[in-house]
């Protein structure tokens, strides 16, 4: 039987990510229940900064792994499962880990939940909360393998204010493979804009068919997202048309995300569309067509002409700085 928790935690040029202070708070009440201690694995760097929460920090850096890779990244977590030897390994839900983390269960014969939204201890064993049929059920799920393997939606848990520090990192040694090495990254890209990943944001302003023109999103979309300091997002429809890039695309055929705010402009709810953030803490939704399928699920509602509100709402909060 494994004992203590193994978070995969996610860094950007050395910095740990707030996704991998969620898990390490998550983890902390987790093995408060379960006992042992919490490991972080951070892969990419050999000194990472910010991370808080954990009893040890394991690292591992070189060549193969400065960026992600399917074959290294595997090796690695495996690595460390079969040193730490954890009841539990969780990491963020990502596009790397939607890749790589079924090669590694099925690799050492293990489960895997993912995408869930709650992590919670019942009769000693772990459940994991996740959401089916486009977000309409939620349904609990538990991992009978030993280590079991979860992955979490980002925004799923807050951030504990009173995480302490953790201790000096120490390097993890992964030999590598000649079957890890199949692929090889030959360059990457950085991002052409600083907001913060669709995936990954506390606060969204989507915009949907009601904009009518690209140009209309940018005049409306862009500045009201950026007075609220939210990434922008839209709906398929929106991109179909032109307003809006793919990977703002928000949806089931999009990307799924889960922030605390969700602002929803001209767009009516289509079920795909609510598939992809539906899990939203707050959502409000504004259309002039008091019969959208959006306001049945919104926290807040305004019927009203998105080009009139989205203006307004953008001024005052201005204001308020």
């Amino acid at each position: 039987m494994g004992n203590g928790i193994l978070v995969l935690c996610e860094q950007e040029g050395g910095q740990i990510k707030g996704t991998a202070l969620e898990l390490l708070g998550k983890a902390r009440e987790l093995a408060a229940q379960l006992g042992g201690s919490v490991t972080a694995l951070v892969m990419g760097t050999s000194t990472p900064t910010g991370v808080k929460g954990a009893q040890q920090i394991w690292c591992v850096d070189g060549p193969d792994f400065q960026a992600y890779n399917t074959g290294p990244w595997a090796r690695a977590v495996q690595v460390a499962i079969e040193k730490a030897a954890p009841a539990l390994v969780l990491a963020t839900s990502t596009v790397a880990t939607r890749d790589f983390f079924p090669r590694l269960a099925a690799r050492l014969g293990l489960g895997l939940a993912t995408e869930v939204v709650d992590l919670c201890v019942v009769d000693g064993q772990v459940l994991g909360r996740r959401p089916v049929y486009a977000g309409k059920a939620l349904y609990d799920v538990r991992v009978s393998s030993d280590p079991a393997i979860f992955t979490a939606r980002p925004n799923s848990f807050p951030v504990p204010a009173d995480l302490p520090d953790a201790p000096a990192p120490e390097a993890l040694d992964v030999a590598l493979t000649e079957a890890d090495r199949l692929t090889r990254v030959v360059d990457t890209l950085a991002p052409e804009t600083d907001v913060v990943d669709l995936t990954e944001a506390a606060v969204i302003v989507s915009g949907g068919r009601g904009l009518k023109s690209k140009e209309n999103y940018d005049s409306i979309i862009r500045p009201l997202a950026a007075a609220l300091g939210a990434t922008p997002g839209a709906s398929r429809a929106a991109v179909d048309a032109g307003f809006a890039s793919h990977g703002d695309q928000v949806g089931q055929t999009g990307k799924v995300v889960n922030p605390n705010l969700y602002v929803a402009c001209g767009i009516s709810g289509a079920i795909q569309h609510l598939a992809g953030m539906r899990t939203s803490k707050v959502i409000v939704a504004i259309n002039k067509d008091e019969e959208a399928p959006i306001f049945d699920f919104a926290t807040y509602g305004i019927v009203a002409d998105l080009f009139t509100i989205c203006p307004l709402l953008q001024a005052e909060i201005e204001d308020l700085d």
